[in-house]
């Protein structure tokens, strides 16, 4: 009767531990100050648009995800060290980022644009009337990279200021201590969105348009290809769309990236 006992209680937990996650944890690395990609709500939860999506990969794969904040310049050294496996946080698909990972298809477009305090545009209509400003832009961004890049625009600057967390650059906005705060377009509207009085956009394009997607380690094609079957299966029945509309009010998912 014992014997019987104790094979019943293996079947049941070999049943019940049928569908649950195969013990695999997969580190994502994250900037937690970078809304509507990630970032802190009130209650100290993390969340965002790409921290949804993300949630939604782990459910559907069956793994568990640990979302760990970094500094957002050290991607490099956080993804090739092995402390992260993933980078999943608005990251645009760059040449200098493709010397030390590998992306998923681009789910999503953007471009750099500037952001002025409310009401004062200070007459800037194109890249060339930053001359004698005085920029900001997030340590590790595309913006960065941009500015750094094009030695011209840059010596028109009076000078760029280099901030570690995006809500740093807003708030040395806010003081005036720099005249433009140059970022995502979609990071942007975000923030128009919840603080109409605060800030404006000057719809000028700096840069060049950019493809987001998530970033792996180089040789990491095996990871890469499970996330990217399942985040397929998400666009192809309208969750990623959904997930979308919850932080744009818009679907701005690529669709066609499906076909490549």
């Amino acid at each position: 009767m014992k014997k019987i006992f104790v094979l019943m209680m293996l079947f049941t937990l070999l049943v019940s531990g049928c569908g649950k996650s195969s013990g695999e944890k997969i580190v994502v690395g994250v900037d937690d100050e970078f809304p509507p990609m990630g970032f802190r709500d009130e209650s100290g939860e993390l969340v965002g648009f790409d921290i949804d999506l993300a949630k939604e990969v782990e459910k559907r794969m069956g793994v568990a995800f640990e979302f760990k904040p970094i500094i957002w310049d050290n991607k490099r050294k956080e993804i090739e060290s092995g402390n992260v496996d993933i980078i999943w946080n608005g990251l645009d698909i760059t040449d200098e980022r493709k010397e030390y990972m590998i992306f998923s298809k681009p789910y999503m477009d953007d471009r750099q644009i500037f952001l002025v305090n409310k009401g004062d545009d200070q007459n800037i209509r194109a890249e060339g009337d930053l001359e004698g400003k005085i920029i900001g832009v997030q340590a590790g961004s595309t913006a960065q990279t941009y500015f750094n890049e094009d030695e011209v625009l840059k010596k028109l600057l009076s000078g760029m200021k280099v901030y570690n967390k995006f809500n740093d650059g807003l708030a040395a906005l806010e003081r005036g201590d720099i005249n433009v705060f140059i970022c995502d377009e979609s990071i942007a509207r975000y923030e128009i969105h919840l603080r109409p009085d605060s800030f404006d956009i000057i719809d000028v394009t700096s840069g060049y348009l950019t493809e987001v997607a998530i970033g792996f380690r180089k040789n990491d094609t095996e990871l890469r290809d499970r996330v990217q079957k399942v985040f397929d299966e998400m666009v192809k029945d309208g969750t990623a769309g959904k997930i979308s509309e919850k932080w744009f009010q818009a679907d701005l998912i690529k669709y066609p990236a499906l076909n490549r």
